[in-house]
């Protein structure tokens, strides 16, 4: 039988490990620059890097100290300026916004009073603290905003103030460039994995008839070819709303990208380089990858076809947390955690290949799918409607399996994203599928 200690003990220093990594990852994310650049608005898009900082503190605040712990709020009269809700992005600049060192100061202080109280919580007793779910969300909170401030350090113009290792060279390739999953029903979704968000419940079976999936995500020479053929230019391979998109807005190549000459050069975190062939691509629209897979006579797979070819295990007949397996992400499985500022190579990673033999669906780059952003049956909205449940509908496009920028705490099989189809600045890429009966 397990100890119930050992299991808290155990929860605690999780939650321990992922909250310290966490705030080392913002703490370098707004240190590296100096305060100038963290009140700016570097894109309409984004918030300034200081809102994002203070706002992590008072979510903390709010769902720990307040939501868990009862107590009194340290700033109520902050709480609508950093609601995201009440003030799109391009207005938070004219706020009456907590300067850099006292956004600091509030977050640090939040944070010693949280590790306060994770050294007496019981991890029971009510939704909030089962398994310790609130400090697991706020982790994944702050993660999340981490990789938003990131966006924001690729928008901003300026010297290089991040840096990173280059992944190492993919291995040789040498399987086919698709593979085959089989038709039949899957379990979707989970109602065990503890700290899965509301809209990743509950598990649930799905039929998903045969199809096959790209290997790898598609890559920048893959696009290039697009690009060469006048795919930017042919009205045939858009739909509608993406062809009247990419007129309006004079869109010929993904985001930072650039003609010199014969070569195309990208422009990756104040560094000018010629856009590497073998890796993934990246900063592409929904309407973009749509129209790619046209193009190669193929499709965007489905959510639905993306979870199973990245969790489905055919000769357990079961669904795995990974790719993988069960275990939690380690360096050989993906590219994860910003531990590189940039995709992998197209092939990297066959330590984290599924067990048909897809490569890279967890890390690297956000792959677009084929579906809009909906509750699954059974769904139900908590702690707050507004994670999900406000974003449900036509209006959003499902992305899956995270990105370089993605740590692990945020990142599972069963993990969803979901955006705009026009939105390029974020760390997006796609892969493509068409079904078994199609030539």
């Amino acid at each position: 039988m397990t100890d119930p200690a050992h299991d808290a003990e155990t929860l605690r220093e999780r939650a321990l490990t992922t909250l310290t990594t966490a705030r080392a990852r913002t703490t370098l994310l707004t240190s590296c620059v100096e305060d100038p650049d963290l009140t700016a608005q570097h894109s309409p898009l984004m918030s300034p890097l200081v809102w994002d900082l203070a706002h992590i503190g008072n979510q903390e605040e709010q769902w720990l100290l307040r939501a868990v712990a009862g107590r009194e709020a340290m700033r109520p009269e902050i709480d609508g300026l950093y609601d995201a809700f009440e003030h799109p992005r391009a207005e938070r600049p004219s706020l009456p916004l907590l300067p850099p060192p006292e956004a600091r100061h509030y977050a640090a202080e939040v944070r010693g009073r949280v590790l306060d109280l994770l050294e007496s919580t019981a991890f029971h007793g009510t939704r909030l603290t089962e398994a310790g779910f609130a400090f697991g969300m706020i982790a994944q909170h702050e993660q999340q905003h981490d990789e938003t401030m990131l966006i924001t350090h690729q928008l901003r113009k300026g010297p290089q103030a991040l840096h990173a290792p280059d992944p190492k060279p993919a291995p040789l390739l040498t399987g086919p460039s698709e593979v085959l999953v089989p038709g039949g029903p899957f379990t979707m979704g989970t109602s065990t994995e503890p700290w899965a968000l509301d809209n990743e419940r509950p598990a649930h079976v799905r039929e998903v008839p045969s199809f096959h999936i790209d290997t790898t995500p598609v890559t920048n020479a893959a696009y290039q070819a697009f690009i060469e053929d006048g795919g930017y230019d042919d009205e045939r391979w858009w739909t509608p709303e993406g062809w009247a998109h990419i007129r309006q807005h004079s869109i010929h190549a993904p985001l930072f990208w650039r003609r010199d000459g014969r070569q195309w050069l990208r422009r990756r975190f104040g560094v000018t380089e010629v856009v590497p062939p073998d890796e993934p691509v990246l900063h592409v629209c929904w309407y973009e990858a749509d129209a790619y897979a046209r193009w190669a006579g193929r499709r965007l797979p489905t959510e639905a076809e993306w979870e199973k070819a990245a969790r489905h295990d055919p000769a357990g007949d079961r669904s795995m947390r990974y790719p993988w397996g069960d275990a939690d992400p380690a360096p050989e499985h993906a590219n994860l955690g910003q531990r590189h500022l940039r995709p992998a190579p197209a092939g990297s990673y066959p330590e984290g290949e599924s067990p048909l033999g897809v490569r890279q669906l967890i890390g690297d780059v956000w792959e677009w799918t084929a579906s809009d952003f909906l509750p699954y049956p059974g769904f139900q909205a908590f702690p707050y409607k507004e994670y999900s449940e406000v974003f449900f509908g036509p209006d959003y496009k499902v992305l899956r399996g995270g990105s370089f920028a993605v740590d692990a705490v945020a990142c599972r099989g069963t993990f969803r994203n979901w955006d705009h189809p026009i939105r390029r600045q974020i760390f997006s890429g796609f892969r493509t599928a068409r079904s078994a009966g199609d030539a």
